[in-house]
């Protein structure tokens, strides 16, 4: 049996067949445009992202060799696949059995219930125009309240206040989301609105903890904050598990595939599960458009002191929640984009490792990439990005190793804050966070030794590969998880050992297993856990801090930039 799994990102749209055992039998991608109206403002034509999302869903079949007697296109129902004896049949995959879904989070998105059409492109997690809404509902007193039930912030980020705008800015949409005409909701209930031909508007709790709408303990949409919001709550989805089925696509609508819609999940919390971080304490960080880390909380909302976020990790069949704490790092994997495609210093992105390597370091440069504010822990939308310390001596190359340092600095910030928040805490809380005990550097490293850094393709049970160094490892993930040098400086601004897995796609995977245990595909997290193998394993080596204190005094002069 086989699985497909939607990852709708930022930039474009991932789709994977995942056998049974946890390997890819294929694999689609398609980018969709980006939009930039205003500075500050980015939005998602919601069609384009469909459009890739059938395009990368084409490719992955093609590729598994799941073609039906129709052609290209003819996957058809569950089983039609299989006894058209295409390729998958022939390796023993089956038809797919299920769909999960995963996806940019936050984005705000409407359209039309009857005819699924757009009535104007979606605003995107990275953007900052509701700025000035957040510092009016901040002076009203409102933020304690909202972080309460919600274990967020307000910030422009969310999706709650870019509702908020559209409801003050744009009547004539805002009339339709009034009278029920045009549903609400994040990329995860649009994508489910197209592949079932507007039949479902549902979204999971993972995506809905991310709205500002949603009471996280209560497990449900908050009518006090649909009221502070101005958000109707009819216009809503409803909100399921994150693993079970709840409907299938709609052939006519998307390429001819009757299957079950199985698993729904934010893309950071997809990751979380794919990299089999089942436990309490386990912790991953993905390198995407922006970084996040998470760490499994279990079913405690653990809440932050220092500017980190608690959010909903996924939601069991049994109404069981299972939360994180979470550190979000706006741009990461975004500023090597800008840089190959704003100022033209890279042909792609799989140059900059060796770019970065032709020089020691970075030349005394330090980039501070934020390009769409701060993210955790500043949080400052206002905060616009910078270089310091040019010179007439300074190459690309520097500059390329500035942005790789930058996107280390940035995690360590974020894990600094992990680790100092879970030592303040009394033993019996601590290992709801991440771990603060353990080897310090030199420890770290003396422990590290035992372990081979280009160690490829062993396997490695949940949890087990880390311990083995004495100090938990971070599990890393994302398209620049395969940059060497990155994770080398990661491993050693934590001091932490760093581990890849074989499959570092694990957003779409954890979707694919989201969806896979509630079809029988698996049985149980176990044996989804012993399909994680490690690739590579980062051990630390000694660090100086003196280029990280050069960082965060370069991060304390972008602050509050465009005020």
């Amino acid at each position: 049996m086989t699985v497909l799994a939607i990852d709708a990102g930022t930039t474009g749209v991932t789709a994977l067949i995942v056998t049974d055992q946890g390997t890819l039998a294929g694999r689609g991608y398609q980018e969709f445009r980006q939009y930039f109206p205003q500075p500050g403002w980015v939005e998602h034509l919601p069609e384009g992202i469909w459009q890739a999302t059938l395009a990368a869903c084409s490719q992955a079949l093609e590729a598994a060799g799941l073609t039906g007697a129709a052609g290209a296109a003819g996957w058809g129902a569950a089983g039609r696949a299989g006894a058209a004896g295409g390729a998958g049949a022939a390796a023993g995959w089956g038809a797919v059995s299920c769909v999960g879904i995963t996806n940019q989070r936050e984005t705000a998105v409407v359209w039309d219930r009857a005819t699924l059409a757009a009535p104007r492109r979606a605003i995107v997690w990275q953007d900052r125009r509701t700025t000035a809404i957040c510092s009016r509902l901040r002076s009203a007193g409102a933020e304690p309240r909202v972080a309460e039930l919600t274990g967020l912030r307000i910030d422009p980020y969310f999706t709650g206040t870019k509702l908020t705008w559209l409801a003050e800015n744009e009547p004539s949409v805002w009339a339709g989301v009034l009278d029920g005409s045009l549903a609400v909701g994040t990329v995860d209930s649009y994508l489910v609105a197209r592949l079932t031909g507007g039949r479902l508007h549902v979204t999971d709790a993972s995506n809905a903890s991310r709205t500002l709408l949603f009471d996280i303990e209560a497990g449900q949409w908050s009518t006090e904050l649909c009221a502070l919001f101005g958000v109707p709550p009819h216009a809503l989805p409803e909100v399921v598990a994150s693993t079970g089925v709840v409907g299938h696509t709609d052939p006519a609508a998307f390429l001819g595939l009757s299957v079950p819609i199985a698993g729904i999940a934010g893309d950071q919390q997809a990751a979380l599960f794919g990299q089999a971080c089942f436990e309490v304490g386990a912790a991953k960080c993905t390198y995407g458009t922006g970084s996040f880390v998470l760490v499994n909380t279990g079913p405690q909302v653990v809440r932050s002191k220092a500017g980190l976020l608690s959010t909903v990790a996924w939601l069991e069949p049994s109404g069981e929640l299972t939360y994180a704490l979470e550190g979000s790092v706006f741009v990461t994997g975004a500023a090597i984009q800008w840089l190959r495609d704003g100022l033209g210093l890279l042909d792609n992105a799989a140059q900059s490792e060796a770019l970065a390597l032709s020089v020691p370091d970075s030349g005394g440069v330090v980039f501070v990439p934020a390009l769409t504010g701060l993210g955790a822990p500043d949080w400052d939308p206002d905060a616009r990005g910078a270089m310091f310390g040019l010179t007439r001596g300074t190459t690309r190359a520097h500059l390329i190793r500035a942005a790789l340092e930058a996107i280390a600095f940035e995690v360590r910030d974020v894990i600094d804050v992990m680790t100092a928040e879970s030592a303040s805490r009394p033993r019996d809380e601590s290992a709801a966070g991440w771990p603060g005990s353990g080897p310090e550097a030199g420890e770290a490293g003396e422990a590290g030794e035992a372990a081979d850094a280009g160690e490829a393709g062993e396997a490695a049970d949940a949890g087990k590969a880390g311990e083995a160094a004495g100090t938990p490892a971070l599990r890393v993930d994302g398209g620049a998880s395969a940059n060497n040098l990155l994770l080398q400086l990661q491993a050693d601004q934590i001091q932490r050992p760093v581990e890849r897995p074989v499959v570092a796609e694990t957003t779409a995977l954890g979707a694919a297993f989201l969806a896979g245990l509630a079809t029988g595909v698996w049985s149980s997290r176990a044996e989804l856990a012993a399909t994680w193998k490690l690739d590579r394993r980062f051990t630390p080596e000694p660090r100086s801090d003196t280029a990280h204190a050069r960082w965060r005094s370069a991060v304390e002069q972008t602050r509050g930039w465009a005020r």
